[in-house]
């Protein structure tokens, strides 16, 4: 994996607000705005912030926006937010955001208002905006939509192995319980459906405080929690998701004290890579960019 590290502190986020010019104060080249380097590597950001949950577990709204930000910022390798989101969405765009609505790890309602926001304030008609989860299929704008932003908590799942970006997009599909075989393995076919092929523009894997292990369908505990305080921010959502599987997997090692691998093995994201060329899930094929608090990174 091609590692890059870059710390970007609580007082940068609070003095540059949400309009946070990372380029200027990380020292990012501006590059072409391309995710994909030309050697076939995919960029994936992860950001961290050790105040961006509250001591009630609540995401804060400000600290969640100028991390946004930061993370767009550096993907798109732009000295300011306002330009990388100008290149991910156009004033004539129709815009879903695919949110998840799972009841005990919910996507934070900041985190869906702060992307509504910048997909707005990039052009896009508020009539041609929408976010939503298990609506998707009757929602007009998504309906229509030529963009999508998709967005999701990460955590342990009993028939994937994880809840992944790759598997939010199961809402798209009339009939979700049929990719249940093998682990889900085929979830990454969904994504090649025409409805859907090429229209996602950036992926979000919400890593506030994931959930690192789970017993049985739906299972949630504050015991199998913790506050890591991070997005992982990519065009390809392969990438992402193999990203946060590596930290899920060094969580559940250090929480029992031996390798403990994810139950059962995530297989879909590997499947997704070579089998339905979404995306790079092999760690060589990640250019990796830390930003920000780096205490129990894992990575």
């Amino acid at each position: 994996m091609n590692e890059k590290r870059h710390v970007v502190t609580r007082r940068d986020f609070l003095r540059a607000g949400s309009c946070l010019a990372v380029g200027s104060m990380i020292g990012l080249p501006l590059l072409e705005k391309n995710a994909f380097a030309a050697t076939g590597t995919s960029r994936v950001v992860l950001i961290r912030h050790d105040g961006a949950v509250d001591g009630g577990g609540n995401a804060r709204a400000d600290i969640l926006s100028g991390m946004l930000d930061a993370a767009v910022a550096a993907l798109f390798q732009v000295s300011d937010a306002s330009e990388a989101w100008r290149a991910i969405v156009k004033p004539g765009d129709t815009v879903g955001i695919k949110t998840n609505l799972w009841g005990s790890l919910p996507t934070p309602p900041a985190l869906e208002d702060a992307v509504k926001q910048r997909v707005l304030a990039a052009g896009v008609s508020p009539s041609r905006a929408a976010v939503d989860d298990r609506g998707i299929r009757s929602n007009p704008v998504f309906e229509k939509a030529t963009a999508l932003i998709n967005m999701r908590p990460l955590r342990t799942h009993h028939w994937s192995g994880l809840g992944t970006l790759l598997k939010n997009y199961i809402m798209f599909v009339p009939s979700p319980w049929s990719y249940h075989g093998n682990a889900c393995e085929s979830l990454g076919s969904i994504w090649n459906k025409p409805e859907i092929k090429g229209k996602t523009r950036l992926n979000v894997l919400v890593m506030l405080t994931p959930q690192f292990h789970g017993v049985g369908p739906h299972h949630f505990s504050k015991t199998y929690v913790w506050t890591y305080g991070g997005l992982i921010v990519s065009v390809d959502p392969v990438a992402a998701d193999a990203t946060g599987a590596r930290i899920i997997q060094a969580k559940r090692n250090l929480f029992f004290g031996e390798e403990r691998p994810i139950s059962p093995p995530p297989r879909h994201i590997e499947a997704a890579d070579v089998t339905y060329g979404v995306g790079h899930s092999r760690p060589e094929r990640i250019e990796l960019v830390r930003l920000g608090w780096d205490r129990d990174l894992l990575i």
